[in-house]
């Protein structure tokens, strides 16, 4: 006979987040089914809203979701920007934020997609031109980086210390070697320990 085991604050709060959400988007459902059937769709939401323009509940989960990061939580952190993403997905913070929990976990390659989610909400966010081109870097891929080096640098009036970051994190390349480049060394270690 099995027994089953309450579930984690973390499940609990997941749960709750999402209980929430589907609560507010539930409470507009009756307006939309009140339209007429000729009626005109409305417009797309416009992409890349500043923070005054965003839903509040997503303000809140991106902050909650930023403070576990900084606490050194990345799972948790993923889950509230997650959550701040159901809650309102122009909230380009949060992209940025899921990016920099996939790095805490060593997942570059999230991290970039993640950073390019932003950039469609912002293709001229500095900050994110510059986390996806070190990320870029960290996966051996300088020049995709290069390029994002020269976006910023067009983008840039002046003194511009993110094109000096991501120049000298080029020049630098990646700190720990691509993932296939270490797993030939382990397998050529193994090989010659065999022999």
């Amino acid at each position: 006979m099995a027994f089953l085991r309450p579930p984690s604050a973390a499940s609990r709060a997941r749960l709750a987040a999402t209980a929430l959400v589907c609560s507010l988007a539930l409470a507009g459902a009756p307006a939309q089914a009140a339209k007429a059937r000729g009626a005109t769709p409305d417009a797309a939401p416009a992409r890349g809203l500043p923070d005054n323009q965003i839903a509040p509940l997503s303000l809140q989960l991106m902050k909650a979701g930023e403070a576990q990061l900084a606490a050194g939580k990345p799972g948790a952190a993923t889950d509230s920007f997650e959550a701040a993403l159901a809650a309102d997905p122009r909230n380009r913070r949060a992209y940025m934020g899921m990016a920099r929990a996939a790095e805490a976990q060593d997942l570059p390659g999230k991290a970039i997609r993640f950073y390019r989610e932003a950039l469609e909400l912002d293709p001229n966010d500095l900050a994110a031109l510059e986390a996806q081109g070190l990320a870029l870097v960290e996966r051996g891929a300088t020049a995709r980086a290069g390029d994002n080096l020269e976006r910023v640098k067009k983008l840039c009036q002046g003194s511009c210390p993110e094109a000096d970051r991501l120049a000298a994190a080029i020049a630098r390349g990646p700190k720990a070697p691509p993932a296939e480049t270490a797993a030939t060394g382990q397998t050529a270690a193994l090989n010659e320990r065999d022999n």
